[in-house]
């Protein structure tokens, strides 16, 4: 069995609990769980493909997969055509590589002292921007023996990582001169754009012709013509031709969702469904406060169910009387105070029993609020919402179908 192929048909890591995928026989019970479908990832990298039209697709799998389990989602992402792998930290990628994955993976967030000796016996590619960092990384591959290969990032105007524009000659001429001693390769050059998420936004344009020109002197002292040139996130692989270049990095899109709420969903689907099992229904008379601070005071005599899930699990206790589920056939609104472990909901005179299931959200199929739903109830983004998801809440992956061929 591919190795992309193995690491989607069973879990791995701390977030996961069941044997193999949509075991149901095997599976623990418990109060709540996030239901990945994995077929729903691999839609996904279809949709991005095409809107990528031939560059190559990193997969960017960082915090855990954004919630969903890094290990089931990058197996599904190269199964679908993904042929490379990012995070954020060298630890994720470690993880990965422990998990099977032998993809090209590159961790982009070094800070000085890192183990990167273990990037270099993994064969994991590290990003540079700065002059320390070619300098630990060239020592990692010198104690080795191993060459590591390197992404120069520059600094385009978003102003966060990457070398400026003053800096990127001098970082350019060291990685060319350790690349000579054959520490390093300089395997791509890559930047991040800022507004990507508002198509119209004239930074956008600014940035690719700081990204042009840093590439013209990277060209100009000798850079092989042949290094993977990378900008693109989600938003910009959907809406941004000319950001494409030799790679896109998809990360939220490959998830199911949208980069940019305002212009529809461009036929994502949301992988992750979050539930949980009411773990008691009452009755109660009319007046009766609800949670802390009784923010919420019954009017009539009503039905009352404990959903097992709080801010500890990453229910945001700013949801307070605002964000809604599916429970009981109907959206419901949180009735009071989210706590540490658990909220209350308002039934009304609807039936409802200690066991029933609650969507929190999911696709949005059987009616449930969507994530998107969440994070515009809560001011926020999709990304908080799903990566917020704690360790106490269960991944379970299902192996799904695929809706668009490769």
């Amino acid at each position: 069995m591919p190795v992309a192929a193995s690491i989607a048909s069973r879990s791995v890591g701390p977030t996961c609990h069941t044997g193999k995928v949509n075991s149901a026989t095997t599976r623990l019970v418990t109060p709540a769980e996030a239901r990945v479908d994995l077929g729903a990832v691999r839609h996904n990298i279809g949709v991005l493909a095409g809107h990528a039209e031939g560059a190559e697709m990193m997969a960017i799998v960082k915090s855990d997969g954004y919630g969903h389990g890094a290990a089931a989602i990058a197996g599904a992402c190269l199964e679908a055509g993904a042929s490379r792998l990012g995070t954020a930290l060298l630890s994720e990628a470690l993880t990965l590589r422990e998990a099977g994955v032998t993809a090209p993976i590159l961790a982009w967030l070094i800070t000085p002292g890192e183990p990167l000796d273990k990037a270099a016996l993994r064969e994991i590619e590290l990003s540079a921007a700065a002059p320390w960092a070619i300098d630990e990384i060239a020592a990692a591959a010198r104690r080795t023996g191993r060459p590591v290969r390197v992404h120069l990032k520059v600094d385009t105007g978003m102003s966060r990582g990457g070398a400026s524009a003053t800096d990127w000659p001098s970082l350019v001429k060291q990685a060319l001169a350790v690349q000579a001693e054959g520490a390093i390769e300089i395997a791509g050059i890559w930047s991040h754009l800022a507004c990507a998420d508002t198509p119209e936004h004239p930074a956008n344009k600014l940035q690719l012709v700081a990204f042009d020109e840093a590439l013209a002197v990277a060209d100009e002292l000798g850079v092989s013509s042949g290094v993977i040139r990378h900008i693109a996130n989600s938003a910009a692989t959907v809406t941004f031709p000319q950001a494409r270049y030799d790679m896109v990095r998809p990360g939220l899109a490959t998830y199911g969702l949208s980069p940019v709420p305002e212009r529809g969903d461009f036929g994502l689907r949301p992988a992750m469904t979050l539930v949980a099992r009411l773990a008691n229904v009452k009755r109660v008379p009319a007046g009766s406060g609800i949670s802390y601070g009784h923010l919420y005071v019954t009017d009539r005599e009503t039905t009352l169910g404990l959903v097992p899930l709080g801010y500890a699990d990453g229910i945001m206790r700013s949801g307070t009387n605002r964000v809604e589920v599916l429970a009981a056939g109907k959206r419901r609104r949180v009735a009071g105070r989210v706590c540490m472990d658990q909220f209350v909901i308002d039934l009304g005179d609807d039936s409802a029993d200690a066991g029933d299931e609650v969507i929190l959200f999911g696709p949005g199929d059987r009616g449930e609020p969507k994530c998107q739903d969440w994070a515009d109830s809560l001011g926020t983004i999709t990304y908080e919402i799903v990566t917020r998801i704690g360790s106490r809440v269960p991944r379970v992956h299902s192996a799904g179908v695929d809706s668009v061929g490769r």
